[in-house]
């Protein structure tokens, strides 16, 4: 009876701890999920935290393509470009056509810079520098190539918008030194330094002087384009024609180079001649009068010197003539 009953209580107590054994390891399992759980979440808030800052960046960042408050505006109608154009026209009335291209570059608000004209009926000629603003230079060309038949049209452009931009900078630097040199020349305490200080004053002026004139050309090449017309008559030759070749052509041109010279020698003469007049009558007549001078200055000739012939006895006769040689006789 004791050892069953024994058994009896013995029984509940391992039902019992088995429980509490159960109890314990189903705490634990959710203790583990709980700080499992609460790890994660601070590495998706840190997650979080870290796109937040990457999408801040790239809303901060500026596109690639968009332009910054450091980069220059590279628009072409903000870059600074020179234009230049050279055409030559053949035209029936070249007088006409040049007063028409000077009313198109007056129209335009350009002026002529420059105005060559032959106006011989068979090789009439005209060469015209117009400058017109940059704006209307295409529309100026186009006006030019319809008052005739176009021959050469040819249009250049040189962008110098990196060379403005320098020289923007180098005179923006510039006028910085030469105030700095002007504050240095206000607190000059020596004469040593007034002068040196001066000299550097002077100096920095005329280099600060010499960049504002670059400046101001390449502004005004800009703002006015060039564009260099020539009108041709219908007859008239032009440099791209072949030359001409043959006899009567090297006659024609010998000819001309004969009268050519005839004509230089003409006026050679004629410009030395006034001064042999004036200069050489003198001078003749100086020549003249010095051979008279020598002339009077020498002795007189006297008679003419006697040969004298062989001498005889004094008081005696003349010495004769020796006797005459016979002459040889020939054997029988």
């Amino acid at each position: 009876m004791s050892r069953g009953g024994g058994l009896r209580r013995a029984v509940p107590l391992a039902a019992v701890g088995l429980a509490v054994m159960f109890a314990v390891a189903a705490c634990g399992a959710d203790g583990g999920q709980h700080d499992s759980t609460a790890a994660q979440a601070p590495a998706a808030g840190a997650d979080q935290d870290k796109a937040g800052a990457g999408a801040g960046r790239n809303e901060a960042a500026p596109a690639p393509g968009g332009s910054g408050a450091a980069q220059p505006d590279l628009r072409v109608d903000q870059r600074s470009i020179i234009y230049t154009g050279t055409l030559q026209v053949r035209v029936e009335d070249v007088e006409k056509a040049a007063r028409a291209a000077t009313d198109a570059a007056t129209a335009a608000g350009g002026f002529v810079g420059g105005d060559q004209r032959h106006s011989e009926a068979a090789d009439a000629r005209a060469e015209l520098t117009l400058r017109v603003p940059a704006d209307r230079f295409t529309a100026v060309v186009d006006a030019l190539a319809r008052l005739g038949r176009p021959e050469q049209r040819q249009v250049r452009t040189e962008d110098v918008t990196e060379e403005t931009v320098d020289l923007d900078a180098r005179i923006a630097t510039q006028r910085a030194r030469v105030d700095s040199a002007r504050k240095l020349l206000a607190r000059a305490t020596s004469i040593n330094e007034l002068v040196t200080l001066e000299n550097e004053v002077g100096r920095r002026e005329a280099d600060l002087a010499s960049l504002e004139a670059k400046k101001r050309r390449l502004a005004d090449l800009t703002a006015l384009s060039t564009i260099t017309v020539t009108f041709v008559g219908t007859d008239a030759t032009t440099a791209e024609e072949g030359p001409e070749l043959g006899f009567l052509v090297g006659l024609r041109g010998g000819w001309d180079v004969f009268v050519t010279t005839m004509f230089v020698l003409l006026t050679v003469l004629g410009a030395v001649l006034p001064f042999a007049v004036v200069l050489g009558v003198p001078v003749v007549l100086l020549v003249r009068a010095a051979r008279r001078r020598r002339a009077r200055r020498a002795p007189p000739a006297g008679p003419a010197p006697t040969v004298p012939g062989p001498a005889g006895p004094v008081g005696g006769p003349a010495p004769s003539a020796p006797p005459p040689v016979p002459a040889a006789r020939s054997g029988p």
